[in-house]
């Protein structure tokens, strides 16, 4: 039997916002990141309520459906108290966030999953993405649109389809249960990480040998020297032996500060703001609704389809310029070529080149002359017919003036 034996939990602000709504836990069976959205600072508040919400999960369960069925209640009943907060603080209706979150249970793990963060697996040096992003980017991916590499710098790659938060009742949860083993090590981090550095650098920091502070610790530090336009939050969970673990529960960035809740007259569960400050934020996240999407989905079509026309026929016009480019440049030079040959029954001076390309002649009459072939030496003659190249007019003129002489001796 294996279970959870160490784990870690890191968050930062990154080097471009200005506070962190993001949400770590890493708990006794529990473990989870939230990554908070929202117009004014409604990101650190839902990602922090939601996180504390879940975090009453955070216990041992009976079987492992038992664990999904719980994960996906916390989500559920956090995503309703972020809608009982957006109505009684209407500044921050649009708020949201996202939830990676995983029960560790003996040898299998619940999964619940909405948003962009994500769940990786390295198994026996192997790195798997384990959760699937509800992105509208993923779902062009998905349906055959765009490529993984062209996901990665979509300009609405942040465009979320599924949160928690005031925007659906009951959203559509992933859920999904694991084997785990000895040796494994998961992976929960917001796209602060994601979207920065590299699978295969996320591979080799979980395959480094640190413990997991020293991954979560390394994997922020590649984050930052990335640029950071995130905040990063990053979770770590070794399985081992069941006795092995000495970990206490850690909950890092915006949940880590308290959240004050208290009754006022006319409201329930009011929410006390005043521990909180907020922070204007550029919006990098939106869920649109179905329609939206499909309407999204359409104009991307017709979007993709005038950039592939607009490079196809740009592509067509480069080939027509080189090519005709290429052809006057070539006929040019073939007209500072000379050679002598036979025009009829007279020597003659031509120009060009003495061939051929489709109906076009690279060659013509430059110069007749009274020397007739019959009077040429045989020698002379059949150089003649044969042509004798020259590198300039005079040099042709030159050769007259030889067969000329030659014919007179």
């Amino acid at each position: 039997m294996a279970t959870v034996s160490h784990s870690a939990a890191a968050s930062h602000v990154g080097r471009i916002r200005s506070n962190n709504q993001d949400s770590g836990y890493s708990g006794q069976h529990l473990f989870l990141v939230a990554d908070g959205m929202g117009g004014h600072a409604g990101g650190d508040v839902a990602s922090a309520i939601a996180t504390k919400r879940i975090i009453e999960a955070d216990r041992d369960y009976q079987s492992p459906q038992d664990a999904e069925f719980a994960l996906q209640a916390a989500l559920i009943a956090a995503n309703s108290l972020l809608a009982e907060t957006v109505y009684e603080h209407t500044e921050l209706t649009g708020m949201g966030t996202t939830v990676s979150a995983l029960v560790v249970l003996n040898d299998e793990v619940a999964i619940a999953h909405i948003g962009d963060s994500r769940i990786y697996l390295l198994r026996e040096g192997e790195l798997s993405q384990i959760t699937i992003d509800h992105t509208f980017v993923q779902r062009l991916v998905d349906s055959g649109r765009i490529t993984e590499q062209e996901a990665m710098v979509h300009p609405r790659r942040s465009v979320l389809m599924r949160v928690l938060g005031d925007v659906e009742a009951a959203p559509e949860i992933d859920t999904s249960i694991l084997a785990t083993f000895a040796g494994d090590r998961w992976l929960i981090c917001s796209d602060g990480l994601s979207g920065v550095v590299s699978n295969a650098s996320i591979a080799a920091a979980l395959s480094s040998g640190l413990d997991p502070q020293g991954v979560a610790d390394r994997l922020v530090k590649e984050s930052l020297d990335g640029g950071a336009p995130d905040n990063v939050t990053i979770v770590v969970v070794d399985i081992g032996a069941p006795d092995e673990r000495v970990d206490t529960p850690v909950v890092v960035g915006s949940a880590s500060a308290p959240l004050a809740f208290g009754e006022e007259p006319g409201r329930s569960r009011a929410l006390r703001m005043s521990s909180l400050r907020l922070h204007p934020v550029r919006e990098t996240h939106f869920e649109p609704d179905s329609q939206d999407y499909l309407t999204e989905l359409i104009e991307e079509d017709a979007r993709r389809a005038r950039r592939r026309k607009a490079t196809w026929l740009a592509g067509v016009i480069l080939l027509i310029v080189a090519l005709v480019g290429g052809g006057v440049l070539g006929y040019q030079w073939t007209q500072t070529r000379y050679y002598v040959g036979v025009e009829g029954s007279t020597v003659a001076i031509f120009r060009g080149v003495q061939q051929d390309l489709g109906p076009i002649s690279l060659h013509s009459v430059y110069e007749e002359t009274p020397l007739q072939v019959t009077d040429l030496r045989v020698y002379d003659r059949q150089q003649v017919e044969q042509t004798i190249s020259a590198s300039s007019l005079d040099e042709a003129r030159l050769v007259i003036e030889r067969l000329t002489k030659a014919k007179n001796e």
